[in-house]
């Protein structure tokens, strides 16, 4: 069992939604960016909100700028845990990041995305008034292990969520 550390938050003063993950797979945290893993569909989904379908092909820093650029902000809201391998159901002691904190100090994030359960049931847990006081969506993952969802179906979803709430 690893320990695992999360990066820091992707974001700027107009950033408006915040995407949360849980914690990022060993693929991310050896190439130290956001879902590194090449089966991972963030980035395409992110490249057709973005009306950006080569986004997956860019280099990291500027896949996060594209990010920046169209109004989101990414962060995980788990700051430490300890995992075997990147499954979301082996993380065991969870530490969550200061997700309050960003939102209080960027004003114009005002809706959460969930990108899936693990993220979802983190929040719940360990800073449930984020719930109450921001429009919170929990998304299906983005995840390969979330092989039940296609890649046009993922997009439908983040699309058909992200429309009914801004």
């Amino acid at each position: 069992m690893s320990k695992c550390k999360s990066f820091l938050p992707s974001v700027n003063k107009n950033s408006k939604i915040l995407i949360l993950g849980s914690m990022p797979g060993v693929k991310s945290l050896e190439a130290q960016e956001y879902y590194a893993h090449p089966q991972n569909r963030f980035w395409k989904v992110m490249g057709f909100l973005c009306n950006c379908p080569d986004l997956s092909g860019f280099e990291y820093q500027k896949k996060l700028e594209t990010l920046l650029n169209n109004g989101f902000a990414l962060w995980d809201v788990i700051k430490t845990c300890k995992r075997k391998g990147s499954l979301d159901s082996d993380i065991t002691d969870e530490i969550p990041n200061d997700i309050l904190g960003l939102l209080k100090q960027y004003k114009n994030l005002k809706i959460v995305i969930l990108n899936g359960n693990k993220a979802y049931s983190a929040l719940k847990k360990h800073i449930p008034q984020v719930f109450q006081e921001y429009q919170c969506f929990k998304m299906p993952s983005t995840s390969p292990a979330n092989a039940c969802f296609r890649l046009e179906d993922l997009c439908k979803e983040w699309q058909k969520t992200l429309k009914s709430s801004v």
